[in-house]
């Protein structure tokens, strides 16, 4: 395993980083799997574990507290919080990133993971109701009551990035060490601006889909209907198949890299994460298995970099900066999606 510094915090994590997001109701009910899972990538050096609250609304931290039971200070734990969590009908206030939220987050995710302190807590989405000095405070408070380590952002745009750094600098609450954003071979939008912006403010880079949305494990090919129970019949508007012009763009570059993968001597999923493994900005690539043979498919990506052809053949098949789908970058802004915002 390779491991690396996350940013400036002298926090040293493991380039691939083990992501709970389907322990669970949202993808492997079965318990001793998922706690097989982090048996195994923690045997093979990953040191780096990712969750959130709204996985499986609790289910993932509560199935990754139990597993990690007398290994919690082998690893770097991290947690999120902003979606919003079951509530009451008069409970408003269980999402977003207002001071009364995080500090009733946290307590839900300490509790659930069976822990005193989060080594990262990441802000999951930018919330315009609340004022980033908001959130600062709260999030440096946590900090100096030694409930969390070092604080972060998730698919924050870079301007949103460059404002947060801004906002701690001027009033002297602890600053966003850390940012987790979406970045694949199909998906290069992060190249433009969110990674630049990263680099120059020595954030720490965590890469969420690296496989994008499993279109880089082989399983969605041209020619061949995908599987009953995949993602992409289920939820086929997420997963790019209710948009034919998306999907026929993707399947052909997928044909072109299944290629590429060949003549590197790697499998696809292996030329993924090497992929997004290759950007100096990047620290750690997160993976989210199903299944613990998914797992082993992807423990094996840090054996060997990407050749410089291969990298530039992939620059010629999806060019850099750009997406195949505009929706990959996993936060757009209200008032692109809500005209009332942006009329008068």
């Amino acid at each position: 395993m390779q491991y690396r510094i996350l940013g400036g915090t002298g926090i040293e994590v493991s380039g691939l980083c083990l992501g709970t997001m389907m322990f669970g109701a949202w993808g492997d009910r079965d318990e001793a799997e998922c706690r097989r899972m982090v048996a195994t990538a923690l045997d093979a050096g990953v040191n780096f574990v990712d969750t959130a609250d709204v996985y499986a609304f609790g289910e993932s931290e509560e199935i990754l507290g139990r597993a990690l039971k007398g290994r919690r200070d082998d690893v770097v734990l991290v947690s999120k919080f902003h979606n919003e969590m079951p509530a009451g009908p008069l409970d408003r206030n269980r999402r977003g990133n207002s001071r009364l939220w995080i500090t009733r987050a946290v307590e839900g995710s300490l509790r659930r993971l069976g822990t005193d302190h989060l080594d990262v807590y990441l802000v999951h989405r930018p919330d315009p109701r609340t004022d980033v000095e908001e959130t600062l405070g709260a999030l440096s408070d946590l900090v100096r009551a030694g409930k969390v380590r070092a604080i972060g952002t998730s698919s924050f745009p870079a301007e949103e990035i460059v404002e947060a750094q801004w906002a701690a600098r001027r009033t002297g609450r602890e600053r966003f060490t850390v940012e987790q954003l979406s970045y694949s071979v199909l998906a290069r939008h992060a190249e433009a601006a969110a990674l630049p912006t990263a680099q120059r403010h020595r954030m720490g880079v965590m890469v969420w889909s690296p496989l994008n949305g499993g279109w880089l494990t082989g399983k969605y090919r041209a020619g061949a209907e995908p599987a009953g129970d995949s993602r992409a019949r289920t939820n086929g508007d997420h997963f790019d198949y209710a948009d034919a012009r998306v999907r026929e763009r993707k399947l052909a570059v997928v044909e072109e890299l299944v290629r590429l993968a060949a003549d590197e001597g790697c499998t696809l999923v292996e030329l993924a994460l090497r992929f997004v493994l290759a950007h100096p900005g990047v620290t750690s690539a997160v993976m989210g298995p199903r299944t613990h043979d998914q797992l082993l498919t992807q423990l094996t990506a840090v054996d060997r970099p990407l050749s410089a052809a291969a990298l530039d053949r992939i620059d010629q098949l999806v060019a850099p900066g750009s997406a195949l789908n505009p929706r990959d970058t996993g936060y757009t802004p209200p008032p692109l999606e809500n005209a009332a915002l942006r009329r008068r």
